[in-house]
């Protein structure tokens, strides 16, 4: 007997390689994991990275702070909107993902007058100007950020 269960998975639910292995369960139900990883965020907070659903992910919005702090990065929309797309990096990047895999950005900005020098910094991260993408003014974001995006990726 080797202490796994009969599926396949380990204990924890991964496969033999440490990876999701993105299968249905048992019952046909999609697989739905909820993401941690600590790479942005500092340890405790109660926010998850995201959520997979089989290979599709949400990951939770992010702002531009500074990883391990919750510190905005100084300077305005353009240095807090180009590390809140280093964060979305790096967040997927610690479950098997790139920014390549994004298929939706749905973003969130203080001040829509932003947009035009939000836009300059989002076509560094996505030249051809793909994914799909929504945005709207909002007021009030966490920690007075001046954006926050919203991902949706697919696992590859």
């Amino acid at each position: 007997m080797t202490g796994k269960p009969d599926n396949g998975k380990s204990e924890n639910g991964k496969s033999d390689t440490g990876k999701s292995d993105n299968r249905k369960s048992d019952s046909g139900r999609p697989e739905v994991e909820v993401l941690r990883s600590n790479a942005v965020l500092p340890h405790g907070l109660p926010f998850p990275d995201g959520v997979r659903i089989d290979n599709f992910v949400i990951l939770s919005g992010q702002i531009g702070v500074q990883p391990g702090t919750l510190t905005l990065m100084p300077g305005g929309i353009e240095p807090e909107t180009r590390q809140t797309f280093e964060n979305l990096r790096l967040t997927l990047e610690a479950h098997g993902m790139r920014l390549a895999d994004i298929v939706r950005v749905q973003v969130m900005l203080a001040d829509m007058a932003e947009w035009p020098r939000f836009n300059a910094v989002y076509l560094e991260f996505f030249p051809d100007a793909a994914p799909a993408r929504s945005a709207f003014g909002a007021t009030g974001l966490a920690f007075g950020a001046r954006v926050e995006v919203e991902v949706f990726a697919v696992r590859r």
